[in-house]
């Protein structure tokens, strides 16, 4: 049975879903996106991601195509309608149809689209072992504080990795690591500080790497929000990555070199599982 997706005011069977070609989210990438994910059928931290779509769209000047509230409900039907116990909902917003030209066409209607998918995000087995991951340059633009639809540069990231027999990539810039290429990095140096990058131009504010961070302070971490080479990570005692729809998952391997004993850290296990204890409690379970 194919999923319910949403397109512009109806839900539809995926495979009776479209988008007009003159879309510039098809022609320019002129689009912008979230994922939040879903356990026991609730949205976890949407409040947070909503928030960060109206950043993006502001910094591209465009149109919101509903209001919170509208989009939520959007959400929360198609979480119903395809029976997602745990998985995500991924939302797109491009700035609409109009005939090609690079100048922003006036009028346009915003375009939204909305759809699941279900997947493992709290038992995932690579929480338990680890991910292996290189180093890549980092080729993207120069905005990744946006949350744009033009994702080929980690898309090859991810590829370059995939051929190295690692599980994702981390990018390089100016010999330090910005991000993941579809998430936040973090090591614990040798002092045991919680090390990520501070925010800017050159990552996304990640909404679960937010939620991390203060669930570090709580837990009175050591924080440091700097650069960090790859030297430096590989070595740490321990190396991790967030967002929505990992959680936290330990990195077990940098370019081919173990992260201390090359086995899941005690503080990325503590940080992973405070994580999905609040998230339950957001949702009304323990």
């Amino acid at each position: 049975m194919s999923r319910i997706v949403y397109v512009n005011g109806a839900y539809l069977p995926e495979e009776e879903a479209k988008i007009s070609v003159f879309d510039r989210g098809f022609l320019f990438a002129d689009g912008v996106y979230e994922v939040s994910s879903v356990l026991r059928r609730k949205l976890i931290d949407n409040s947070g991601h909503l928030a960060r779509l109206h950043r993006s769209l502001n910094e591209l000047d465009m149109a919101a195509p509903a209001s919170d509230a509208e989009i939520a409900a959007i959400q929360n039907a198609l979480i119903e309608k395809n029976n997602v116990e745990e998985g995500l909902v991924y939302l797109q917003v491009t700035r609409g149809a109009a005939d090609r030209d690079f100048a922003y066409p006036e009028g346009a209607r915003p375009s939204l689209v909305m759809f699941t998918q279900q997947k493992n995000v709290v038992d995932s087995p690579n929480a338990r072992t680890g991910i292996a991951i290189i180093s890549v340059d980092d080729i993207r633009w120069r905005r990744r504080d946006i949350k744009s639809v033009g994702l080929l540069a980690p898309c090859m990231a991810k590829m370059q990795a995939k051929s190295a027999g690692a599980d994702d990539a981390w990018l390089v810039e100016d010999g330090y690591v910005t991000e993941g290429s579809s998430n936040n990095a973090f090591i614990v140096n040798a002092e045991g500080a919680l090390v990520t990058r501070q925010l800017g131009n050159e990552i996304l504010a990640g909404i679960t790497r937010k939620a991390v961070l203060k669930l570090a302070r709580e837990q009175q971490m050591k924080i440091e929000q700097r650069p960090f080479s790859i030297e430096e990570a590989c070595n740490a005692s321990e190396a991790f990555i967030t967002s929505a729809t990992t959680f936290v998952m330990p990195v077990i391997s940098i370019d081919g070199t173990p992260v201390a004993d090359g086995k899941p850290g005690r503080l990325t296990r503590r940080l992973r599982e405070l994580y999905i204890q609040t998230a339950l409690e957001s949702v009304g379970e323990r």
